[in-house]
């Protein structure tokens, strides 16, 4: 499986948050026979852990959350529609009229649309808000649908086959945000070897449910207690709204390199170390200071007695809707880094943090 396959595959798979097991097999069926793969209770995913009292050298986890945004079924009406719940950040103006599917008790998915009303009955602005949405799967009675196998607390995701563009250079699919940093952490993991002797120990970390509350990354962070952390995302483009100087998530401009946000202020000298490293290896980057939002290193950088955490982010146009854009050059640009990073760090380096 190549790259562009890694990724398509990471993107089409279900798993919101609470069921990202088929996330994890992919990554478990790439890596399994190269180092230890371990999961746990909450879904966390641990490559090549090494447990604390074993190490010889500092430990760096390249971590990435493996959940996407989706929704819950919370009860079935009496004319078949399915009413539901979001599990993650949605908009009401990016969840109507879209294709979803939902998962039966038999295994299978059963599509469908969620609800919109015909413009022809619309009045005033003609807004619906979530909670007035239902799913239609074609079920006409609450019998029919227990039939199909519809249960409360189905798992229901966008139902979108990532495509690559190869002119572009840019994929168009669902859950960049975070399959792209599970794909960067498979990467890395495999090309390990590649980067010769190396001074530090390296721990693949996927943590779940990071979009009801970053609550993996308590438990993923706890139990690997590394030395540093680089924490792989897939943060939203802003250069559809924004102008040239002031967009720091844009398209074709490199790995972003996330200064703050309200969760955690990254250690300034680790963002130091990592800029000069790009610059060192003629990595493209930008930088973000962001007002809003948070990812799982704002759990992370406080285990530990404290964790020096950086953020990385490959930016995707559109993100947490049905449909993103992502580029394969800031994705390239992003796995140079990482590796460059795993390449030139040191215990010595990393106690100066």
């Amino acid at each position: 499986m190549n790259r562009i396959e890694l990724i398509k595959k990471l993107s089409d798979a279900e798993g919101i948050s609470g069921f990202e097991d088929k996330v994890l097999d992919i990554v478990e069926e790439k890596l399994k026979t190269e180092y230890s793969i371990e999961r746990d209770s909450i879904n966390n995913l641990y490559i090549n852990n090494i447990p604390k009292k074993e190490r010889k050298k500092p430990l760096v986890i390249l971590e990435a959350h493996s959940d996407e945004v989706g929704f819950m079924i919370q009860s079935i009406e009496a004319n078949g529609l399915l009413k539901f719940i979001t599990i993650g950040g949605w908009s009401s103006q990016q969840v109507q009229a879209h294709k979803v599917k939902v998962l039966l008790n038999n295994g299978n998915y059963a599509k469908g649309i969620i609800s919109s009303i015909p413009p022809h009955f619309l009045k005033g602005d003609g807004k619906t808000d979530i909670k007035d949405m239902f799913i239609d799967i074609g079920a006409f009675s609450y019998e029919e649908a227990i039939e199909l196998g519809v249960e409360v607390g189905a798992p229901v995701v966008p139902d979108v086959q990532c495509e690559y563009i190869e002119e572009r250079k840019l994929f168009l699919g669902k859950a960049f945000d975070n399959r792209i940093g599970c794909s960067l952490v498979v990467e890395a993991m495999k090309n390990l070897k590649s980067l010769g002797e190396i001074s530090i120990d390296v721990a693949g970390v996927l943590s779940s449910q990071e979009e009801v509350g970053t609550r993996g990354a308590v438990i993923s962070s706890q139990k690997t207690l590394p030395d540093l952390a680089i924490v792989l995302e897939a943060p939203p483009a802003d250069d559809t709204f924004r102008g040239k100087y002031a967009s720091q998530g844009g398209i074709n401009r490199g790995v972003q390199i996330r200064h703050i946000d309200p969760t955690m202020i990254a250690n300034p000298r680790f963002v130091k170390f990592i800029k000069e490293t790009a610059k060192k290896y003629g990595i493209k980057y930008q930088e973000t200071v962001r007002e809003s939002g948070g990812t799982n290193a704002g759990k992370i950088h406080l285990e530990n007695l404290g964790i020096p955490t950086v953020v990385l982010g490959v930016p995707v146009r559109y993100a947490h809707s049905h449909h993103g854009f992502l580029s394969l050059n800031d994705y390239e640009e992003a796995l140079k880094l990482v590796e460059a990073l795993l390449k030139d760090l040191n215990e010595e380096i990393i106690k100066s943090f």
